[in-house]
Parts: C-alpha cells; sequence; structure tokens
C-alpha cells in the first residue's frame, strides 16, 4: 500500500464549495486505499525478487498504516500535500533449520508528497490545475534470525530519495451533490521514474463534508547500490473529506 491521496481534489479530493471567509480554504482528508503490490524488490545485495501480492495478503501482515491528504486553496493558487506510510511484519519458518529456526522480517514505506497548483481552468463547476512539487521516499526492512546458528542476528537495509512530479488534477460537479475528480502525476529524481494516477466520484453531503469513491495506482522504480524497489501498487480508494 502505498502516496497523493483525496483531500480537495484527488490526490486532494475535491469538496462541495467554499466554506472559508478570507479568501483562504482548507481540507483534510484522511482515506482507506485496499492496494495490492507487483513488481521487483532486491535489498542486502541478494538478487531481485519478484512480488505479486493482492491486498488480502498484505492486509495478513499489516501492522499499521496511515493515510491523509491536506490542501489550502485560494482562488487559483493551492498548496497540497499526502502522506502514505505502512508497516508490515512476517515471521517465516526455515524449511530445514539448519542455519535458523524462524526468520523474522520488518518492512516501512513512507512516501510523503508536497506540492502547490495554480488552475488553468476555474468556473462554476470544477477546475483544473497544474501542479509541481516532491515526493520524499522511504524504504526500510529489517530482518532477525531466531535459533541455531545465527540466533540473535539481525540486519537492516534501506534507502530513501527525492523526486520532482508534475502533472495535472481536477473535479468536475455533475450535480450539487456530486461530483468527479481525477488526477494524473509523473516525475523523477532519486528514482528513474515515480508516477501516480487515479479517480473518483464524490457524494457531497454538505459544505463540509463528503465522500469519495475512486481507483489509484502508484509507481515507483529505484535502483541504487544493490537496493531496488521497481514496484506498482494499485486498488479501490475511499476517503472521508473534511472541509473548513
Amino acid at each position: 500500500m502505498a502516496g497523493s491521496g483525496l483531500a480537495a481534489d484527488m490526490p486532494t479530493a475535491a469538496a462541495p464549495s467554499p466554506v472559508g471567509t478570507d479568501g483562504w480554504t482548507y481540507t483534510i482528508a484522511p482515506y482507506f486505499w485496499a492496494a495490492g503490490l507487483s513488481g521487483d524488490v532486491g535489498q542486502f545485495g541478494l538478487p531481485a525478487v519478484h512480488v505479486d501480492a493482492d491486498f488480502g495478503d498484505i492486509f495478513k501482515n499489516l501492522d499499521f498504516a496511515a493515510m491523509a491528504t491536506g490542501e489550502a486553496r485560494n482562488g487559483r493558487f493551492s498548496v497540497f500535500g499526502d502522506v502514505l506510510y505502512t508497516k508490515l511484519s512476517s515471521d517465516v519458518t526455515t524449511p530445514r533449520h539448519v542455519l535458523a529456526d524462524e526468520v523474522a522480517i520488518s518492512s516501512e514505506t513512507f512516501a510523503g508528497l508536497a506540492a502547490v497548483g495554480y488552475a488553468i481552468w476555474d468556473g462554476p463547476q470544477g477546475h483544473l490545475d497544474v501542479v509541481g512539487g516532491a515526493r520524499v521516499w522511504y524504504v526500510g526492512t529489517d530482518i532477525s534470525f531466531r535459533g541455531q546458528a545465527l540466533d540473535g542476528r539481525s540486519a537492516s537495509d534501506n534507502a530513501s530519495w527525492v523526486d520532482g512530479i508534475a502533472g495535472l488534477r481536477g473535479r468536475y460537479s455533475l450535480t450539487d451533490k456530486v461530483y468527479l475528480t481525477g488526477w494524473g502525476l509523473v516525475g523523477a529524481g532519486g528514482a528513474d521514474i515515480d508516477w501516480d494516477v487515479g479517480a473518483g466520484v464524490g457524494y457531497a453531503f454538505n459544505q463540509r463534508l463528503s465522500f469519495v469513491l475512486g481507483y489509484r495506482a502508484l509507481g515507483v522504480d529505484y535502483e541504487k547500490d544493490g537496493f531496488l524497489f521497481d514496484v506498482v501498487e494499485q486498488g479501490p480508494i475511499l476517503g472521508t473529506v473534511i472541509k473548513f
């Protein structure tokens, strides 16, 4: 599971009409992303391993997850961010118990996006923004052995990097209650490529509260010094949008 999410548009999903009085409106949107993961992962200098796990596989090993977006908007200008953090752990029993009886694996992934936007189209039914910013990544794995010759031994491998990101995001109201929202972002930097696309439909209960249901796909291809993280995360997304 993993990054730009839902606040005034996805990322930062659109909410209904402005409620602020000083020109600025503020939106926060915690969300749930039932994402599966596929791709190639290589750490500790070992050969790359192909991963193909659906959300059910990931959820069984999920220790903690936090996902939220936020936006401040004034007219055509916006500042927004998206944070995604997951921690997974699993205990594996070795088949022959030669060097160890069990191997405990813990993995953390963090992706944080900060960006600014300008509406190239801004009308009564919505807006279309061109956006630019940066996404910070951290991926780390801890492994420890229990029993036999390697009992008590442990190792860690991690990588962090920053990618520049640019693209479009927008919202379009179909009625005073129902709206469409979507985004497409792409960039690079520490990674060879970093991309994020998605779309959703929202329902506004009032000026302050709405829900969004959609689909998101996030991909990144990073490789350096034997550390490989070339994955795509995708799945349905559900968010609660609060505007003030």
